[in-house]
């Protein structure tokens, strides 16, 4: 019996629709594997920033460096290559509420980020524990709370904030029989060693006489209240480059080379 031309469709369908169903449970089942990766790929960072928390915070420890558990996130994705590849591109440590003993007192810190980069660890001592893991470079940016820094400041009374991207200073001061409020500009600078220091050239008080002996004593208390700020020593062997005035207080910013991460 020969078919007639009205029955092919009928047979050449029934392929088609069986090529489409083996392509939608391919494309299923990609989705699948690649949320299955994600996931795994996910569940190995987390376990890993747990290790690299727990590694910070004892850093931070043996500075005498107190704060909140450190939170720290690892760049790049997939994670897991990186792990075979032994090369991570960064590392992202943040500390709040962080305080340290400067001068057998407290200074803090309401924020300290640390990022290295270019970190190198072999898969042996990922899956160990034992070896050494190291940064190319780290950076540290942290904020000096300003009543911290006016501790030091042995005048009575003092208080710093940011004045226009400045750091202004006021203080209460007796000049010729008389109670004045003092206000200022600091100028903020940073030696090769790191050390920061915080230098007042100039002083005015509204109302005080025009006479060389007042400007004289207001010279005298800006040489007084002139300091080289103490800072708590920072992780990692952070040495402190920059200085800038924010709102909120000093923000610092370090930096150091070929670091080992795990030496605490």
């Amino acid at each position: 019996m020969t078919a007639t031309a009205e029955s092919y469709p009928e047979y050449e369908a029934r392929p088609r629709r069986r090529g489409r169903k083996l392509l939608i449970v391919l494309l299923v089942l990609l989705v699948v594997l690649g949320g299955l990766f994600v996931l795994a790929d996910r569940v190995a960072a987390g376990a890993a920033e747990r290790a690299i928390a727990e590694q910070a915070g004892r850093e931070t420890a043996k500075r005498q460096i107190s704060s909140t558990t450190p939170d720290v996130s690892i760049g790049g994705f997939p994670f897991l290559t990186q792990v075979v590849g032994g090369r991570y591109e960064s590392i992202t440590i943040n500390v709040r509420d962080a305080q340290g003993p400067v001068q057998d007192r407290t200074v803090r810190l309401p924020r300290l980020e640390i990022t290295a980069r270019d970190v190198t660890a072999s898969l042996d001592t990922i899956r160990s524990g034992q070896g050494d893991i190291r940064a190319a470079t780290v950076d540290g940016t942290g904020v000096i709370a300003y009543d911290s820094v006016a501790q030091f400041i042995s005048q009575p009374g003092v208080k710093l904030a940011e004045q226009n991207g400045k750091l202004g200073v006021s203080l209460p001061v007796d000049l010729l029989g008389q109670r004045f409020t003092v206000s200022g500009i600091g100028v903020l600078t940073v030696n090769e060693q790191g050390q920061v220091s915080l230098k007042f050239e100039d002083l005015n008080a509204e109302g005080v006489p025009n006479v060389p002996l007042a400007r004289s004593l207001l010279t005298n208390y800006a040489k007084r209240i002139s300091i080289r700020v103490p800072l708590p020593e920072l992780p990692y062997d952070l040495r402190v480059r920059e200085v800038r005035v924010l709102p909120e207080g000093l923000e610092v910013s370090a930096t150091a080379k070929d670091v080992p991460l795990n030496a605490a």
